[in-house]
């Protein structure tokens, strides 16, 4: 049976991209990657696909929508044909209100700057978790996927592998205590590893594909 960091090696060459780095968003600790993935969190936390999110929240920074005074100074309109533009039609029209709510809040409260959000939580995960939900469509799935994808940068959240991560892992024979799973990469992986562990757990096609990769199949 295949040891622990192996299944681990086969999860990341397989499927170990984020979903920030899918969408073409850098992460770094500045003002426009972290906007454009509390986009793209919103985007992931509605029920549809996970590819029509990271397409529409490719679709909205190609149309210059990268920072909160570019979604507020948008029209309603022109953010529902982004939206559009990446097949994101289901919810555009409330999403479209959301981001301009979104954006407006940003700027009033941080100046459109989130690591003002960071400061004002001093540290404090649950207070940051509070913060994010307040934003207009980041309910706690949509804070969760926000804070999985940025503990890269915001470390006082590591190691983050929320419920569903914690669902692949059990999939491919890997044990449920998110300690013990950073444990098996380093640091800077960690957004990776959770996010691979998240795509297993959405496609069972792709656990089935990292066991027999390790002889599990």
């Amino acid at each position: 049976m295949a040891g622990r960091r192996e299944i681990v090696r086969v999860l990341l060459e397989a499927h170990g991209r984020t979903y920030a780095r899918e969408a073409g968003i850098r992460m770094r600790d500045t003002p426009q990657p972290l906007y454009r993935l509390l986009v793209l969190s919103l985007l992931l936390s509605a029920r549809i696909r996970a590819s029509v999110a990271v397409a529409a929240a490719r679709a909205l920074a190609d149309a210059g929508l990268r920072d909160a005074r570019a979604m507020r100074e948008a029209t309603w309109q022109q953010r529902v044909d982004a939206l559009g533009e990446g097949g994101y039609r289901r919810y555009d029209e409330r999403t479209a209100t959301q981001l301009g709510d979104g954006a407006q809040l940003l700027i009033d409260e941080y100046g459109g700057d989130l690591r003002r959000l960071r400061a004002r939580a001093d540290g404090d995960g649950a207070a940051l978790r509070s913060l994010l939900r307040e934003v207009p469509g980041i309910g706690p799935t949509g804070a969760e996927i926000f804070l999985r994808e940025a503990q890269g940068v915001w470390g006082e959240v590591a190691p983050l592998l929320d419920a569903k991560a914690l669902q692949g892992a059990a999939a491919i024979g890997l044990p449920q205590e998110p300690k013990v799973l950073a444990g098996l990469v380093d640091r800077d992986q960690l957004p990776v590893l959770a996010a691979a562990l998240v795509r297993v757990a959405l496609d069972k096609g792709a656990a089935g594909e990292v066991g027999r990769a390790v002889g599990r199949g």
